[in-house]
């Protein structure tokens, strides 16, 4: 481990009651402590970065004006929490974050009374603020709640929704807008329009550019602090008007690292009559590490890294990822087919779509953190007669499936979803998890279902969708690498709903989904070595189900157990209903299915995840030995 920055004043601050007890000339010097403590804490686990390192001095200064956690303080996201962890008696743990059994990276409600909402995803904080605000209210209790939410989480409809019904909060609530100009990717849409039209309106950029050269000749100096000026000021023209229009008492914007600008706000916020009240800080992603500020995504996500030059831990070279293989054979698709366009929603380098975006510019659309108004926009774009392809991950297609049920489903549109990081995710633990993605889609008339065991598969099935114009379709595929299979040269349209057998056996059948087909071989060849014959399909589709390669396979062997990595309600509740409908188990066949638990599994290596969830070849071998009632004396006996 590197050495620990020396942090003394820090080290006399556990809980923001201790924080509390210090002079406000004293508070520079703890932040800059804090922000060496995230640095260091972060270079030894990975995570999030940036976002922690631009609201350092808001951490300080919120835990140092408002009485937490009487007053309620919600992070939106929670990307930006740890700063937040290290003050409220989670220090000692803090590099245990995103590991199995430690802290998570996200605020999470079981793990702290100062995280009193859990956030993972975008643009809830406001609403939840609003609950704790009323509920105060109603019960004739103090305290405030605090809602922090950054520029770009407010592109989601949802904010919008909740501030329209803040205003019976009153004072109780304060919003923090913190505008750092960048969310995961830079920020798109109305909110971002709005906030610059006036100040690059014709008129307004006429006269600042000649300001701008009449007093460059002055100084440098003078030129410089004029343009911070006027970028505080413009805000000050442009930033209030929406937020009064929905009831709210707008602040600012302020410098939000200036800590003498930013308590005296705070307290005046805290003690107003007036309300609701929303503070406009203005922020920087990655404030005070230079590799963090030099970097176009300002370290938002990192893995473990040398904290003197910024250089991160890279994984040895290997299979290429899922979700590339995914963008560059889109694109490459695209070149031939004009029909086909991509969506994401503020995700392109985490679906691949930017990959696609660089070949095919015109035809990719990031919609911003807006995942509803992505899967009704790919809907009208199908409508008429487009190619979309929708890549979401799976966690976040949940925030749609109103719009994915009544406007594709219903509608039977061609809209393509290209499923990502669907499976268990490692680090980023049950949040951002895609666990329900089959269970919510293949209950969907008209939806297809697809899920590759392979990056060659995945090249196939992207081909496939593309081709497929008689409604939704959706293939699902994880986070990661693939399995190092070549990648064919020319892709191959696959026949819907046909899945193929992998090897024969007569005694067990393995019927697989997805990439677990590789812990279904290894079964294989375990359940072989024990003496029992044993065939593995792979079913490629979750619906439509391959009826006749299942109807075989469960009326020719005596157990037959399915394995994919989603949540009940899914491959194997499918192949259930099929078999008790068609009478396939009244024989006696031994039918199981193994699926990931019932229960939101924490934070952990997925290697380590996928052994808790019982979705490894020890697994489904103990599965079979017990549906047959076997031992190891009877296996014994059989290979004798």
């Amino acid at each position: 481990m590197a050495d620990l920055p020396s942090t003394p004043l820090l080290d006399t601050v556990d809980t923001p009651a201790d924080l509390r007890k210090l002079a406000p000339a004293d508070l520079r010097q703890l932040a800059d402590e804090l922000r060496e403590e995230t640095i260091s804490a972060v270079g030894t686990t990975g995570g999030h970065l940036g976002s922690g390192l631009g609201v350092v001095e808001l951490t300080v200064a919120i835990h140092y004006v408002f009485d937490t956690p009487g007053d309620k303080l919600i992070w939106d996201v929670g990307h930006q929490c740890y700063p937040h962890k290290i003050l409220t008696g989670r220090r000692n743990r803090i590099r245990t974050l995103r590991q199995g059994g430690g802290l998570s990276g996200f605020t999470k409600r079981s793990e702290s009374e100062f995280d009193p909402f859990g956030a993972a995803h975008s643009s809830t904080s406001i609403s939840a603020a609003l609950g704790f605000a009323i509920a105060n209210k109603l019960n004739d209790k103090p305290g405030k709640a605090i809602a922090v939410i950054g520029d770009g989480s407010m592109s989601a409809g949802m904010a919008y929704e909740a501030m329209n019904n803040a205003e019976a909060a009153g004072n109780r609530l304060v919003v923090i807008l913190n505008d750092n100009d960048m969310s995961i990717a830079p920020p798109v849409g109305g909110l971002s329009a709005y906030l610059a039209r006036t100040v690059s309106s014709s008129n307004y950029l006429g006269l600042r550019s000649f300001a701008k050269r009449a007093i460059r000749r002055i100084s440098k100096r003078a030129h410089n602090a004029a343009e911070k000026a006027e970028e505080f000021a413009r805000g000050m023209v442009t930033g209030g008007t929406l937020f009064e229009e929905l009831g709210f008492y707008y602040v600012g914007p302020i410098d939000g690292h200036n800590l003498d600008h930013l308590i005296p706000v705070l307290e005046n916020a805290r003690d107003s009559e007036h309300g609701p009240i929303l503070v406009h800080v203005v922020t920087k992603k990655g404030k005070g590490y230079a590799p963090a500020e030099a970097s176009a995504d300002k370290y938002h996500g990192v893995q473990k890294f040398d904290v003197i030059t910024g250089t991160q831990d890279k994984a040895p070279p290997g299979p290429p990822s899922y979700q590339n293989v995914f963008g560059e054979t889109l694109a490459k698709l695209a070149e031939t087919d004009p029909r086909i366009v991509a969506i994401t929603a503020a995700m392109p380098s985490g679906t691949g779509v930017d990959k696609f975006a660089k070949a095919h510019p015109a035809r990719a659309f990031d919609v911003g953190i807006a995942e509803q108004h992505a899967v009704t926009f790919a809907a009208g774009l199908a409508a008429q007669g487009m190619r979309p392809f929708c890549a979401i991950y799976s966690t976040f297609l949940q925030r749609a499936y109103d719009q994915v049920v009544h406007d594709v489903a219903i509608q039977n549109l061609p809209v393509r979803f290209a499923i990502d990081r669907a499976g268990l995710v490692g680090a980023d633990g049950a949040t951002h998890a895609g666990s329900f993605d089959v269970t919510y889609l293949a209950t969907l008339p008209n939806f297809v279902v697809m899920a590759p065991a392979d990056e060659a598969e995945l090249v196939h099935m992207t081909y496939t969708a593309a081709l497929h114009d008689s409604g939704p379709i959706a293939v699902r595929y994880p986070r990661g690498n693939g399995t190092g299979v070549a990648l064919p040269e020319s892709p191959r349209q696959l026949e819907i709903g046909k899945g193929r057998m992998i090897r024969e056996g007569k005694t067990v059948a393995i019927l697989s989904l997805g990439t677990r087909l590789e812990e279904a071989l290894k079964a294989a060849d375990m359940l072989e070595a024990k003496g029992l014959s044993t065939s593995v399909a792979d079913l490629r589709f979750a619906k439509p189900l391959d009826e006749d390669l299942i109807r075989k396979l469960l009326t020719s062997h005596e157990v037959a157990v399915t394995v994919e990595e989603g949540a009940v309600g899914g491959l194997g509740a499918h192949v259930l209903t099929m078999a008790s409908d068609q009478g396939l188990i009244d024989a006696g066949l031994k039918l199981r299915t193994i699926r990931l638990p019932d229960a939101f599994q924490d934070q952990d290596k997925p290697e380590k995840q996928y052994d808790e969830a019982g979705l490894n070849a020890a697994n489904i071998v103990d599965t079979v030995l017990k549906a047959l009632r076997y031992n190891e004396a009877a296996a014994t006996d059989a290979r004798a």
